[in-house]
């Protein structure tokens, strides 16, 4: 049997991200990935950063993370209220001048997706990793998507399990052949109505894979209270503490 935990989407959220790290160490789970979109939201981008570096967890680029690396300019989205456009414009902006540069090469040199084959038994399984999906780091699947979007890219990567993040939402969906699309939800900004932070542990064994989300609760009310404390606009504090704030 192996394990394998799965992580993403923490942006800046060092407490949060310690209580997965932590959890993961409790279980004696030795194989760790994230997803990416290490930055962004909350004050910790550059202490997230250098956890990750420092423990040589193997990380995908995410879409927040290709900005603050090449300082790609924000565009605003249309599902976006316009409260929430002009403290996306702030936050992204307090992330590129607060990342350290050494940081930001560091996530210009992520890779943009991670395929894994392990070994139980007689069974080799292989795993696709992505931020979001095989061509892009900012495309929405979310569980509502047919089966066949699923299924036509587990065919293209030749995959047995496909995780992804990107949209903050969790889910497991196996298929008829027995193949797998996680979503592995966000650590540092659930926008599950619990806030809870997710991540996923992978089991393998001979006969099959088993996938498990794992949330769970952490000092949210420290991360308000730096985020308050910060340049970052409030909005994502009470975005935390699901005070009045459309998920979208």
């Amino acid at each position: 049997m192996i394990q394998i935990a799965v992580f993403s989407d923490v942006h800046g959220n060092l407490p949060a991200l310690e209580v997965v790290l932590n959890d993961i160490e409790k279980r004696g789970i030795r194989q760790k990935f994230c997803l990416g979109d290490l930055v962004d939201f909350a004050p910790w981008g550059n202490e997230v950063i250098e956890k990750i570096r420092s423990l040589n967890i193997p990380c995908l680029m995410g879409n927040h993370d290709e900005r603050i690396a090449f300082d790609i300019p924000v565009v605003p989205l249309s599902k976006h209220s316009e409260e929430e456009t002009n403290a996306r414009f702030v936050a992204i902006d307090h992330s590129k001048k607060h990342i350290s540069e050494p940081n930001k090469k560091f996530l210009a040199e992520l890779p943009f997706h991670l395929k894994l084959n392990y070994k139980t038994g007689n069974k080799h399984w292989n795993i696709q990793l992505v931020h979001s999906s095989l061509e892009s780091n900012d495309t929405y699947l979310y569980e509502s998507e047919n089966d066949e979007v699923f299924n036509a890219m587990l065919e293209r990567a030749d995959a047995d399990l496909m995780v992804m993040g990107h949209t903050h939402l969790s889910f497991k969906k196996q298929f008829e052949n027995d193949t797998w699309a996680v979503n592995c939800g966000s650590v540092g900004r659930s926008k599950e109505e619990n806030r809870l932070a997710s991540y996923l542990v992978l089991t393998l064994d001979e006969e099959k894979i088993t996938p498990e989300i794992v949330q769970l609760s952490y000092p949210i009310d420290e991360t308000v209270r730096q985020i308050k404390e910060s340049g970052i606009p409030d909005y994502y504090a009470s975005f935390l503490k699901n005070e009045n704030v459309l998920i979208l």
